[in-house]
C-alpha cells in the first residue's frame, strides 16, 4: 500500500514562505488526486489544495493567490508552496489520497483514503 511522507514544516514569520514536500513510497497510477490539508488545534480538518493526475489544480479560496500546489512525477512527490504566510495559516499539515481526479469533492476529506503523518507549520506575528 502507498504510504505518504510529509517534510518541510517548521517556523516562519508572518509574511514568510515556507516549501512542503509529500514523497509517496511507490509510483501512484491514475486517476488520482494529492491533496493538502491542514487541522489547527480545535479546528476541523480543511482542505488546502489538491492536484490532479493530469496536473491540473485546485485550491480553497483563502489560499488561493498565496499557495501553489505542484509535482514531480519522476520523484514521486506533490510539493506545497506557501507564501504571505500568516500567523493564521499555523497548523498541522496533512497530504492525502485518493483514486478518483474528479473535481467535485476534490478537497473534502471524507474522499481521501491515505494519509501522511503530518507536518507542523508555525507562523508567529
Amino acid at each position: 500500500q502507498v504510504q505518504l511522507q510529509e517534510s518541510g514544516g517548521g517556523s516562519a514569520p508572518s509574511g514568510g514562505s515556507l516549501r512542503l514536500s509529500c514523497a509517496a513510497s511507490e509510483i501512484i497510477y491514475a486517476p488520482v488526486s494529492i491533496a493538502w490539508f491542514r487541522q489547527a488545534p480545535g479546528k476541523e480538518r480543511e482542505g488546502v489544495a489538491v492536484i490532479f493526475d493530469d496536473d491540473d489544480t485546485a485550491y480553497a479560496g483563502s489560499m488561493k493567490g498565496r499557495f501553489t500546489i505542484s509535482q514531480d512525477k519522476v520523484k514521486k512527490t506533490v510539493y506545497l508552496q506557501m507564501n504571505s504566510l500568516k500567523p493564521e495559516d499555523t497548523a498541522t499539515y496533512y497530504c492525502a489520497r485518493r483514486p478518483s481526479r474528479a473535481h467535485a469533492g476534490s478537497l473534502d476529506p471524507v474522499a481521501y483514503t491515505t494519509w501522511g503523518q503530518g507536518t507542523q507549520v508555525t507562523v508567529s506575528h
